[in-house]
């Protein structure tokens, strides 16, 4: 019941003063927003990059021409398939499309019997040449849908038409957002393939501890290529994002120092006025221990207050309108594709480095200067 009371008392002083308080609130806020979003946005994304290769296969080899991704002979594959530990072994078709119309790149890819981790919401998968299949972006930035035409430019610069026979969606949007699937004969003529090159070939091996030993063999053995293993797409996509969020947070670094200097000056600038209630409450009886609760409840009030509100902002900002202050820096030249909403992931871990980063030296900041003037006899209190 004492608790309750001096929790009361903690509201209504809290209530007195308002608007100094609500615009300490907003200020608190925004700065756990920001803060917020930037660790939402990129926990988000890698989660992306985890659905998406989770499926991957366990080793790609692209060809290389003068540093840069080239057509790899499809004549290659006979030669790793002799490799021991080495299991199915097949070449891939893919590319990119821009689309002047909506502004947007897409992915094509020819398909064999399907790709692992998409799911059809509607349709089926594509079997002739003619036909293909559509992730939901490209079908909102086309304006079409099950049965309908979609017509693009090939690489003779000559409208294609293809009949759209599915719709499909995956664990991760990052994965079926902007994905065209075709079959292999309609993505070699559409992109005009020679007739003995593939984009890369993936390679399926045995054991996954051996997976940089076959590398190192197919290296060796064809020395114009470049394996790259499922492990090292997902590191170098890790880094990426740490390494761009990390300079978000030091920019934002400026701001969190701003910030705490006002809060800093707020709760050691203790008012008159405040001084004044602090000689009264002790002068009726109230123990020092009792003020230090007050303001410690008023500390946690404030602090829980702004806490909540900035990580509903974040989450509304990230989740729902896709972070538009954020995403050109954090996703780099992919805001070209059709835009997808991320799938809310939320670190708890990250919650609570937010709260303790932010809620904590705020409440020391409130709690060390009252108790100085708590400690102080009241008639000097009052009087000063």
């Amino acid at each position: 019941m004492r608790r309750l009371k001096i929790l009361e008392y903690a509201l209504s002083s809290l209530l007195r003063r308002k608007y100094k308080n609500l615009s300490l609130v907003i200020v608190y806020a925004l700065t756990i927003s920001i803060l917020a979003s930037i660790l939402f946005l990129t926990h988000a994304l890698k989660q992306e990059a985890e659905a998406v290769f989770s499926d991957a296969p366990n080793l790609i080899v692209q060809k290389l021409f003068a540093g840069r991704h080239d057509l790899i002979s499809t004549d290659d594959i006979h030669l790793i398939r002799k490799i021991p530990g080495v299991g199915d072994v097949h070449p891939r078709y893919w590319g990119y499309y821009f689309d002047a119309l909506s502004q947007s790149n897409y992915t094509f890819m020819g398909i064999r019997e399907g790709l692992p981790g998409l799911k059809l919401v509607e349709g089926q998968m594509p079997a002739e040449e003619g036909e293909c299949t559509i992730g939901r972006g490209v079908a909102r930035a086309q304006f079409t849908g099950l049965g309908d035409q979609l017509v693009l430019i090939d690489s003779r610069n000559k409208s294609v038409k293809f009949r759209i026979v599915g719709i499909f969606d995956a664990a991760s949007n990052l994965l079926s957002n902007d994905l065209v699937l075709m079959t292999r004969k309609g993505i070699q003529k559409f992109f005009d393939f020679p007739s003995n090159r593939a984009t890369d070939i993936v390679v399926e091996v045995y054991n996954p501890e051996e997976i940089s030993t076959v590398a190192a063999k197919i290296r060796k053995m064809l020395p114009g290529t470049r394996p790259i293993a499922k492990d090292e797409i997902f590191r170098t996509y890790d880094s990426v994002f740490n390494w761009r969020s990390g300079m978000m947070l030091t920019l934002f670094s400026a701001a969190l120092f701003a910030f705490s200097i006002l809060a800093w000056d707020k709760a050691t600038g203790i008012s008159g006025a405040e001084k004044n209630e602090i000689g009264i409450l002790k002068a009726v009886g109230w123990d020092t221990a009792d003020i230090l609760e007050l303001k410690f409840w008023e500390g946690i009030v404030i602090s829980f207050t702004a806490l909540l509100g900035g990580l509903t902002a974040a989450f509304v900002h990230v989740f729902f309108f896709n972070a538009p202050l954020l995403t050109p820096v954090l996703k780099g030249w992919s805001v070209l594709f059709p835009t997808f909403r991320l799938t809310p992931y939320i670190d708890l871990y990250q919650v609570f480095v937010i709260a303790l980063l932010t809620v904590a030296p705020y409440i020391a900041c409130t709690v060390i200067p009252s108790w100085k003037a708590a400690v102080t006899d009241p008639e000097m209190v009052m009087r000063s």
